[in-house]
């Protein structure tokens, strides 16, 4: 392995998780991230993410080339499989995500931060918008449950389709308090809070 400490990436821990299951080659990889539904979880739009990011496990000692096949009409492809230190590592990731509250950077909380730059009708229409689609995205998520399956393996689905009903329980009282008024902002308002609040020196 190598001697600086392998760096710990969502993706990276989905491909030794399939790995953990059994070899595979990477498009492989990529076809089962988006049959699962866990390109929601991990950006694997480009399959040289994909590529990338096993290059880096290869390389960290955690995976490691194995035989290679050929399809009928297709280049060859090289199989991959986990080796003990990505096994160990696995879980070593799974224990230290699992607990503890990552450092994370969504765009939503960032956007919210700048709702004075736009009028409240408009934040109003915006976010009325976003209701619909977080509505129709966790019915989509619940509807993509084969029938019968064990919920161990809907878990991450279950949580997100949590999430976004909390967060749509809180968007449509936002909402609900712009078109009240309650929830207002004007240039006057924002002026008097810049002078009662200045930035720290």
């Amino acid at each position: 392995m190598a001697s600086s400490e392998p760096r710990r990436s969502t993706l990276g821990m989905v491909l030794l998780a399939l790995l953990y299951e059994a070899p595979m080659h990477p498009y492989r990889m990529q076809q089962m991230i988006k049959e699962r539904g866990q390109d929601q979880l991990v950006n694997v739009a480009q399959r040289n993410s994909v590529y990338q990011s096993l290059e880096r496990l290869v390389r960290d000692g955690l995976a490691r080339a194995g035989t290679t096949s050929r399809e009928a009409g297709r280049p060859e492809r090289t199989v991959y499989e986990i080796t003990e230190a990505g096994a160990a590592m696995l879980r070593r990731w799974l224990t230290e995500m699992l607990p503890a509250p990552a450092r994370e950077f969504p765009e939503f909380p960032a956007a919210l931060a700048f709702l004075p730059v736009l009028p409240p009708a408009e934040v109003r229409g915006l976010l009325e918008k976003r209701i619909e689609a977080i509505t129709a995205k966790a019915a989509e998520i619940r509807a993509q449950a084969p029938a019968g399956l064990p919920r161990l393996f809907l878990i991450e689905d279950e949580y997100r389709v949590a999430m976004m009903e909390a967060e749509l329980r809180w968007l449509r009282g936002v909402v609900a308090d712009l078109a009240g008024g309650t929830l207002t902002w004007d240039a006057d308002l924002i002026s008097e809070t810049l002078e009662r609040f200045p930035p720290s020196p």
